[in-house]
């Protein structure tokens, strides 16, 4: 095995387009591992801790796009380079075939030829604040979708924002739908009257999808990033998205979803809603919502909770909490079903999640049941695990977390890390059920129920040659609008023997039936 690095010089693709093209050369012939990224100092770092930085990398600027890759034996670095080569003119020919003949350089050039008013920036972190202060100091609202931007700029940059009265959401801001346009990772809406400002991507999919699915619809979904909820940051963006979402005409009822802010942020967010002239719903994920009661507001407690009390205020019914969409004696059967196959020792869950927020609801609806989870994310703090690459008892990972996406793609893109724990599980004697969240929507894999039934296949053919049974359970973060569409991954997966439940929340409750034995 050999590592090799290649340097192009003064050669950019953005965050989006690197992680795309990491993922579709990793499938080349020949390839352990690989990796591309523009060469910062962070990326190089990264590469240097994944062993994949060869002196020629090290050489490497900020401008230059670096090539990292391991080899086996018998590949031909010539050879995969070219492959390599084609991707990148392919995806290059897409983008501008997308965008038009004409590709503007700068934010100057693009608002010579076109009338926008926000722009998207994907940069590096290291340049990433430059671009967006010129966006905002040009009356543009900017979602900013890169990480490693210091929390210093982020709060230059939010000021700044509001000065102008423009939104600034992110950095690290994956999802958004505005005025109907999906941004980021985001699915295929209905247009509707419920506006979501949130802190968490896979959280603002989730409850919009859920939404769409039941027949009502989204006027705009506002991602904030994850830090400004922060006690530094002091919710400068989730102020600014809701007194947007008051004055939004299209918007009638307001859904705030994040995790729990620092006290003096929810003194101010609970303040400005003291006055709001339009109902809302507060769902601060894993948080005391004994506050918010306390005043007399809507709390949910799951981000499933959170959409169904927003369809409830829609329809201008009271909320009724449902366990299951099932009668309870289908639910029951289905349970013994799984149960009756186990072995003696078979009595743990595994849940892994490219989806952190759904990863916690999930944590937060079993623990309500009295199953402890240990996890790389947990709400209990004794219950970190040591090593989140090693499942005790119990055990809930969060694969979309920094540790496992450092200088590889997101997990709703490469599915790799995924497909080897599962198969990892399987060998568990101990475990019983494999849960899953699968999302879709634009900028997620092609076909992620594909990647996963793969595996679930392998997984349960292992446990069945030890004599044992493997439960699979799954739920699907997407629509009929999504280029994946729900129902033909939905197929996908139970063809594979996965159980396949209407939401996050649900499968969440049913795996606990299933290694609980009783409903």
């Amino acid at each position: 095995m050999s590592v090799k690095n290649i340097v192009k010089k003064n050669r950019y693709l953005d965050s989006v387009l690197l992680m795309l093209v990491s993922n579709q050369i990793k499938e080349l012939h020949g390839i352990v591992k690989a990796s591309v990224m523009m060469g910062t100092d962070n990326n190089r770092e990264l590469l240097a801790s994944d062993g994949l930085l060869t002196g020629e990398g090290k050489e490497a600027g900020p401008n230059d796009l670096l090539i990292a890759l391991s080899l086996e034996d018998n590949g031909d670095p010539d050879k995969i380079l070219l492959e390599i080569e084609k991707f990148l003119s392919s995806k290059r020919k897409a983008s501008n075939e997308e965008t038009g003949s004409i590709t503007p350089k700068s934010i100057e050039s693009a608002l010579n030829i076109m009338d926008a008013n926000m722009v998207v920036i994907s940069l590096p972190g290291d340049y990433a604040r430059w671009e967006a202060e010129k966006a905002l100091m040009n009356g543009l609202h900017v979602m900013l979708f890169s990480d490693n931007v210091s929390v210093e700029d982020e709060i230059e940059l939010k000021t700044l924002a509001r000065e102008k009265g423009l939104l600034l959401m992110g950095p690290d801001c994956g999802t958004s739908i505005i005025n109907n346009v999906a941004l980021g990772f985001a699915n295929i809406l209905n247009r509707g009257n419920i506006g979501i400002v949130g802190a968490s991507g896979t959280g603002i999919q989730e409850v919009t999808c859920l939404i769409t699915n039941a027949g009502f619809g989204i006027s705009q979904a506002i991602g904030t990033g994850g830090r400004d909820l922060s006690v530094r940051v002091g919710g400068l963006t989730m102020i600014g998205a809701l007194e947007a979402l008051i004055e939004d005409g299209d918007t009638e009822i307001i859904l705030l979803i994040s995790k729990p802010p620092s006290p003096e942020v929810e003194e101010r967010i609970l303040e400005l809603l003291e006055n709001c002239p339009k109902p809302f719903i507060i769902n601060f994920l894993g948080g005391n919502e004994e506050k918010s009661k306390k005043m007399g507001y809507k709390v949910a407690k799951t981000l499933e909770e959170a959409a169904h009390m927003a369809i409830a205020l829609v329809k201008k019914e009271d909320y009724k909490k449902v366990d299951f969409n099932y009668p309870v004696d289908e639910i029951k059967a289905l349970a013994e079903k799984e149960y009756s196959k186990f072995s003696h020792d078979q009595k743990y869950i595994r849940g892994l999640y490219s989806g952190g927020s759904v990863c916690e609801e999930a944590n937060i609806v079993l623990d309500d049941l009295g199953v402890r989870i240990n996890s790389n994310a947990p709400i209990r703090e004794e219950l970190k695990l040591k090593n989140s690459k090693k499942s005790v008892k119990h055990t809930f990972v969060d694969m979309g977390d920094d540790e496992f996406t450092r200088g590889v793609p997101h997990p709703m893109i490469d599915f790799t890390l995924r497909k080897e724990r599962i198969i990892e599980e399987a060998k568990d004697p101990e475990c019983a059920v494999i849960l899953m969240d699968v999302v879709l929507g634009l900028g997620a894999h092609e076909n992620p129920a594909g990647e996963i039934a793969s595996a679930v296949v392998k997984a349960k053919k292992i446990a069945g040659e030890e004599g044992r049974y493997l439960s699979c359970v799954a739920s699907i973060t997407g629509t009929a609008k999504d280029p994946q569409n729900r129902e033909n991954q939905k197929k996908i997966l139970e063809d594979a023997g996965v159980i396949v439940m209407p939401s996050n929340a649900r499968a969440a409750r049913f795996s606990a039936i299933v290694v609980g034995r009783e409903a």
